[in-house]
């Protein structure tokens, strides 16, 4: 029975990476596996017994290092314990191929090399590729009938491997930021087309207000008079039914313009599903949102500083506070205002430098009337406060 073709369900390229590295990490260790081969190695140390502790240590403190440092490729998060983790993972690796006297070490340092591109800028993490091989020179210059030559020659040989695995991630990462980019620029034109089908939707209410005003109403008004005029002109038996006329043609004018008055009622842009799709989707970030209801403004000037305000402050949390959590509420002030409360649980700062994106929403929200206040904390996250007046519809 034919069922179609099936496709499997395939990581994404970070976890593919990850587990790329970590089949390598567990291909190297093989050789530990195989007893006679481990003792072998660790034989001609001084004190084979804490030797072979020593290797089994490196190995499996490596291993840990590694899954935990490549938990979260891209967050942020603890950078100064992502170093230090990079250090362990070099040190580690180096000490494998000491105390076992073999090329195992330049195995890992291969492993290494995936988690530099995320961890350090580029510039940085060439060095630190070249000088984690370089350290393998002393290792190679252990085995027996290798001279400093040969040794130079054997680690030259591994960097090559290194520095293929160090540029598959580096494209790795930079294909993650671009779908990042990407992502930002689709929730962007997403409720950039909310806003727009909401400015659209008012003005065909306001355009049907108007042609009732304009053209029933109109019509509406001239019958009344009319048969306010005939009411003194025809037959007394007349009268009544010219009243009564009359009676309907009023009741139908203020039925018009009740209808009108609630058409122009919902003049406000309603902004909560631009808000909603400007969130969504944020990577290694929980955004919490809080609107109140039927949460919209009378001007478009204003709901597009808002949305622009949300967009910058979504962009600064993901790339600069290392957060995992970032609270947005909006709510009306007694003044008049619509407030914005932003915080997160990222790591915070001692002193706070604008750039060009509080900078920028500064001068925005400058523009039409409002302000802007920012406090942050080392280890307490950042949070931001925002005040735009806005006309509230009747």
């Amino acid at each position: 029975m034919h069922h179609g073709n099936v496709r499997w369900p395939i990581p994404d390229h970070t976890r593919l990476l990850r587990y790329a590295g970590l089949f390598t990490y567990l291909c190297t260790g093989i050789p530990l596996l195989r007893i006679d081969w481990t003792l072998k190695r660790v034989s001609g140390l001084s004190h084979p017994d804490i030797g072979l502790l020593l290797l089994l240590c490196s190995y499996a403190l490596f291993g840990v290092t590694y899954w935990l440092l490549t938990r979260r490729l891209g967050s942020r998060r603890h950078p100064v314990l992502k170093i230090l983790g990079l250090g362990i993972l070099t040190a580690t690796a180096i000490g494998v191929g000491w105390f076992s006297h073999s090329g195992l070490s330049a195995l890992l340092l291969v492993v290494v090399a995936v988690a530099l591109p995320w961890t350090l800028p580029v510039p940085v993490g060439v060095a630190w590729l070249l000088l984690q091989n370089l350290a393998l020179i002393p290792v190679f210059r252990e085995f027996p009938g290798f001279g400093w030559g040969t040794a130079m020659l054997q680690a030259a040989l591994y960097l090559g491997f290194a520095a293929l695995m160090f540029v598959t991630s580096t494209v790795a990462r930079q294909q993650d930021e671009a779908r990042e980019e990407q992502r930002r620029l689709n929730s962007e034109l997403r409720a950039t087309r909310a806003l727009l089908a909401e400015s659209s939707r008012i003005g065909e209410r306001m355009r049907i207000a108007r042609e009732l005003h304009d053209l029933v109403g109109h019509h509406l008004t001239a019958l009344t008079l009319n048969l306010e005029v005939a009411s003194h002109r025809v037959q007394p038996d007349a009268v009544d039914s010219v009243r009564q006329a009359q009676a309907v043609a009023k009741q139908l004018l203020g039925d018009v313009r009740e209808v009108v008055s609630e058409l122009r009622q919902g003049e406000a842009l309603d902004l909560s599903q631009a808000l909603r799709n400007l969130i969504e989707g944020v990577p290694m970030l929980n955004v919490h949102l809080r609107l109140p209801p039927a949460f919209s403004v009378d001007d478009p000037q204003r709901a597009q500083v808002m949305l622009r305000m949300v967009q910058e402050v979504l962009t600064n949390t993901a790339r600069h506070s290392g957060a995992r959590n970032l609270w947005l509420e909006f709510s009306h002030s007694a003044g008049g205002e619509v407030r914005l409360d932003a915080r997160d649980d990222g790591r915070g700062v001692a002193k706070i430098r604008p750039g060009n994106g509080l900078n920028g929403m500064r001068e925005r929200l400058a523009a039409v009337g409002g302000r802007l206040a920012l406090r942050a904390e080392p280890g307490r996250g950042f949070s931001l406060t925002a005040w735009l007046p806005v006309e509230k519809s009747a």
